[in-house]
């Protein structure tokens, strides 16, 4: 079953780290590059988000600063779109693209997107599996008890479905981001393609969680026996 050396785990895992290094690489290469190439129309990333959000229609969105390194996010719950240090006050390409793909997010929410809502209810049930399936699953082998480990995958299982979830949710963000980046002539063609690398590049992260907790879970499933491993 499982093992505290088991070749097999870095042969599932493999790909997933290797994704995610170069994911990581690229976002901060990518991010930093633009982060020097100013707009032409001097609009920071707090205006070209609020002017996104009105063309929309959307109204009740606060748009806040807040601390960190590319810790931009929205809030659906309190409906608060927060953008870091690098974007709220920059001119700067990544910023507009970014504080963009976040007001993506509010328009997901304001218009009812049916799997902005689906990640938003998969939140506690994602963040449960966290925490107790890997309890489980290092408790299960401690004890040998593969039915304990079996409960553990299974929990570990939704935070698989809710980092599946995730893609099509940022990709949809990301296509309104440039939608409107074009249509409200925030950015000129050129730079509108510089700010889409940036956005491709931040994509790259979330497909890199996805893939490496699938990995995991297939190496679970294989250690388990379900999967042609042995049991």
């Amino acid at each position: 079953m499982f093992g505290w050396f088991d070749p097999m785990y870095f042969v599932f895992l493999a790909p997933g780290l290797a994704l995610s290094l170069y994911a990581t690489w690229k976002t901060k290469s990518t991010f930093s590059k633009y982060s020097q190439v100013g707009s032409r129309n001097r609009m920071t990333g707090a205006q070209a988000a609020a002017l996104m959000l009105q063309r929309n229609g959307i109204d009740g969105v606060k748009i806040e600063h807040t601390s960190g390194w590319l810790s931009d996010h929205y809030d659906p719950r309190h409906k608060v779109l927060r953008l870091s240090n690098d974007v709220y006050s920059s001119h700067s390409l990544s910023a507009i693209g970014v504080a963009c793909h976040e007001a993506g997010h509010a328009m997901q929410d304001a218009q009812g997107y049916a799997m902005l809502n689906l990640r938003s209810a998969l939140v506690p049930t994602a963040n449960f599996g966290s925490i107790f399936s890997y309890i489980m699953i290092i408790a299960g082998f401690l004890l040998q008890m593969a039915g304990l480990i079996l409960l553990g995958v299974c929990l570990f299982s939704m935070v698989v479905i809710f980092s599946l979830v995730t893609l099509p949710v940022e990709w949809d963000a990301s296509r309104r981001a440039r939608i409107a980046m074009d249509e409200a002539g925030m950015l000129s063609p050129e730079e509108s393609r510089h700010a889409s690398k940036v956005l491709n590049a931040a994509f790259l992260t979330y497909l890199a969680a996805a893939v490496t907790s699938l990995l995991t879970l297939l190496y679970y499933l294989f250690s388990l026996g379900i999967l042609g491993g042995d049991e």
